[in-house]
């Protein structure tokens, strides 16, 4: 049985997909109701709370913000835990975290390991997921055909952390590629390009990036924003990213930078912004929007 702690925009459809694939799921979520409607909507049992649905199951899934709401879930299913469970973190939390939350279970005989995704909510909803996996290679052996049925590229980055170390760094290139896409088009746009001819040449060319890609026509010149990836979870990978860099004494002037503007974007923008609204940062400095939006500042 595998306990799913965590239904939110991709909890929801990577728990879909394993009862998709025939596991038995139970889930739990911090939002009143969610549960039960994801049980009526989709499959799977509703539980009333994270202890709950972790009594008795082989694999425990969180999904959860940060590593301190994971923390906190570890602290309360620790006492209904069997011998031999195993918990896959998958969220894009703190290597350090981690490793103490797997410290304090090992005592249990409940083994760790930390997968965080990317892709988005489009490929958690196919099951295309790419998957950053760290942990002992034979508790990682256990867990691939459960991870299988949520993603279709699945790396193995190392011990415990490794996998959130490496999606903390992928986000870090994400959010670099976007921020100089970015102003490359507001550049192009006041010389008289047509941004989409833009975001086409660059797809067609070596300025391609999964921003250019996936996200520029889609998300910024339709002024949609909404990817369904926050900037304040952006901002929170990234600042991983810098600790990473601290930690191993790794000079890092444009991460920080990347870092600050995102921190910027969202103290600016205010909460409850998506990761592609960081746009709007650059666009208020150019006093323009781009692909023929209202002046930055209008309504």
């Amino acid at each position: 049985m595998i306990a799913f702690i965590g239904i939110g925009n991709m909890g929801w459809p990577m728990a879909a997909n394993l009862i998709k694939a025939g596991h038995e799921v139970t889930v739990c979520d911090a939002v009143p109701g969610r549960a039960d409607k994801f049980a009526a909507e989709v499959g799977g049992i509703a539980a009333d709370g994270p202890d709950e649905a972790a009594r008795g199951a082989e694999f425990i899934i969180t999904i959860l913000p940060t590593s301190k709401q994971v923390a906190e879930v570890a602290a309360l299913i620790g006492p209904v835990l069997s011998e031999g469970s195993v918990l896959i973190d998958m969220t894009s939390g703190a290597p350090g975290r981690t490793r103490e939350i797997a410290a304090a279970l090992t005592s249990q005989k409940v083994a760790v390991v930390d997968c965080p995704v990317s892709g988005g909510v489009p490929r958690a909803r196919t099951g295309e997921l790419a998957i950053m996996a760290g942990g002992e290679t034979a508790v990682l052996d256990r867990v691939e055909p459960v991870l299988r049925a949520m993603g279709t590229s699945i790396h193995r980055c190392g011990g415990v952390g490794a996998g959130q170390a490496m999606k903390a760094l992928n986000n870090l290139v994400s959010a670099g590629g976007f921020l100089i896409g970015i102003e490359a088009l507001l550049i192009g746009q006041r010389f008289g390009l047509d941004p989409a001819l833009m975001v086409d040449v660059l797809n067609a060319s070596t300025g391609m990036t999964n921003s250019s890609q996936k996200k520029f026509k889609q998300f910024v010149l339709s002024r949609r924003f909404d990817s369904g990836f926050g900037l304040d979870l952006m901002v929170k990978d990234l600042t991983i990213a810098l600790e990473i860099g601290r930690e191993t004494t790794t000079p890092t002037p444009f991460s920080a930078l990347c870092r600050e503007l995102s921190a910027s974007a969202a103290a600016l923008l205010g909460p409850g912004q998506d990761h592609t609204a960081l746009a709007q940062l650059s666009e208020r400095l150019a006093g323009e929007a781009l692909g023929g939006g209202n002046r930055a500042g209008e309504g």
